[in-house]
């Protein structure tokens, strides 16, 4: 992870191998975002050599300009898609220009400084995260590493010394890390990675902090009553693990709980995918891996909230002895669950994890899951569904998302699609009606939500990550192909929000 840093350094000073600017669009051209740390004759420069090339401050329309007079390196200029110079709640457009730049001088400079608009901590320290989250890269399976990678980013303020701006560049550097570190993961091959060397590479990176982990195997998860692991792992030589993440601060005032999908990969058991369906189904374990690098990041912030994470991992395969449609298995609630389509798995390893989570009595339980292909009919490739069984605390997560910067809709937990779950032999079937899939998926998980000393079902929101989670061919602002880390910074703004 590259270093970041803020100073009041002019981009004529600066020694940086890259110096980003903004553009923004007047009348259907790019136009460059005054910012203090740009002189005029280097503007007007800038703005002329956009005119002439017809640029038009587009989102992600990138233009490298070398040899500008007065600057050291490369300019490179980042369209913003904004029709002025970008105001506070701009921030996540100024995050993706930013991430833009940075994604494309991956392996080209090592070091790159951003001449932004910057007079507000708030887009001082979007400029640093976005430019954070496009340098990554992955590039432990490669012969050749990188020539160049990134290594310094500077954002140039004359907010360097601002207390705030110190604030949110340390808290930028603690989330890109870890989303970086949900990003490996999830991109790791699953050769390599499997519900054993997923709980040791959670133990290996959390080990000597605040976070206590603890690893059940399969013979602790059938003496637990943990149906839904049991069930998915039969059929992979590699059984199911379930890793509990608890953090305990001193003062805290609130008691999250998260619960995160983990199939490390899926092949959809004996109700098997087509090949081309496989191909990133390396990538089912991705709410597992938000959850693990979002629960390091709170600690490491020192948040003063207490958080309890649920990891439930398994591979689902067609071996021996995989799980067969018409089995019954029972969950750790005691409900009976009859399977019917062993490709949707990941609602039977997330409703144990629901249930342990429940018996820890904690104010909101989020679970995370690239649960349906329902929800990427529904949403489109960038955007993740969030339901929930109250509506203020939804939102509340919503809300948490839209100021980190990811982008979830709320979608409703229709009750009456919940009827076409029942089943001839047992409590209930864990599929319904093909339509409104994404909804029944939760609704099944509703019911393995516990209740709280009232008798009330305990405040809980489901979010279905399976379209944003991986990024097979597209590329924007900060995102690049392969894993994104979706989801980490909204689970962190929510528990700050909650601390």
């Amino acid at each position: 992870m590259p270093t970041l840093t803020v100073t009041d350094t002019s981009s004529g000073k600066s020694k940086a191998d890259a110096l980003v600017v903004l553009a923004v669009q007047e009348d259907g051209r790019a136009k460059v975002a005054p910012a203090t740390a740009l002189d005029r004759a280097t503007q007007e420069h800038l703005d002329a050599s956009l005119q002439a090339l017809d640029a038009t401050g587009a989102a992600d329309e990138i233009v490298r300009l070398p040899g500008v007079p007065g600057i050291q390196g490369v300019v490179v200029i980042s369209g913003s898609g904004l029709a002025a110079s970008p105001q506070a709640d701009d921030a996540e457009v100024v995050r993706k220009a930013a991430g833009a730049a940075t994604r494309s001088l991956v392996g080209k400079v090592g070091s790159v400084a951003f001449a932004f608009p910057a007079e507000t901590a708030e887009l001082v320290v979007a400029t640093g995260e976005g430019a954070l989250f496009g340098a990554y890269e992955y590039d432990a399976y490669r012969s050749k590493k990188s020539a160049k990678p990134i290594t310094k980013v500077s954002v140039l303020s004359p907010l360097a010394k601002d207390k705030a701006v110190r604030a949110g560049v340390k808290r930028a550097g603690v989330v890109a890390t870890q989303r970086a570190w949900a990003q490996d993961l999830v991109n790791m091959p699953p050769l390599d990675l499997y519900p054993e060397s997923f709980a040791e590479q959670v133990k290996e990176h959390l080990a000597g902090g605040k976070v206590k982990v603890k690893v059940q195997d399969e013979k602790a998860l059938a003496k637990a009553g943990a149906g839904g692991l049991v069930g998915v792992g039969r059929g992979s030589a590699r059984p199911p693990r379930l890793v509990t993440l608890t953090y305990r601060p001193a003062k805290a005032g609130q008691h999250l709980a998260f619960v995160g999908k983990g199939i490390t990969f899926d092949s959809g058991g004996l109700c098997i995918k087509p090949a081309e369906s496989m191909v990133s189904m390396k990538d089912d374990m991705a709410g597992a891996a938000a959850v693990a690098a979002a629960v390091a990041a709170i600690a490491e912030l020192g948040l003063p909230v207490a958080v309890t994470a649920y990891l439930c991992l398994a591979e689902n395969l067609t071996g021996a002895d995989a799980q067969r449609p018409g089995d019954v298995v029972t969950m750790p609630n005691g409900k009976t669950v009859e399977v019917i389509n062993t490709d949707a798995e990941g609602r039977l390893v997330m409703a144990d994890g629901l249930c342990f989570a429940s018996r820890e009595q904690p104010d909101l339980i989020v679970d995370v899951a690239t649960l349906t292909g329902a929800a990427v009919l529904s949403l489109g490739s960038r955007t993740a569904a969030a339901l929930g069984n109250d509506d203020t605390t939804r939102e509340e997560v919503v809300a948490a998302a839209t100021t980190a910067g990811e982008d979830f809709w709320p979608m409703p937990l229709l009750q009456h699609l919940r009827s076409g779950m029942k089943s001839l032999v047992a409590d209930i079937k864990h599929t319904g009606p093909r339509m409104g899939g994404m909804i029944v998926a939760a609704l099944f998980l509703q019911d393995f939500v516990g209740d709280d000393k009232d008798g009330n079902q305990l405040p809980w929101v489901h979010l279905d990550i399976a379209a944003p989670a991986y990024s097979a061919d597209e590329t924007y602002g900060y995102v690049g192909k392969g894993a994104t880390g979706f989801a980490v910074r909204t689970l962190v703004q929510l528990a700050e929000g909650r601390a």
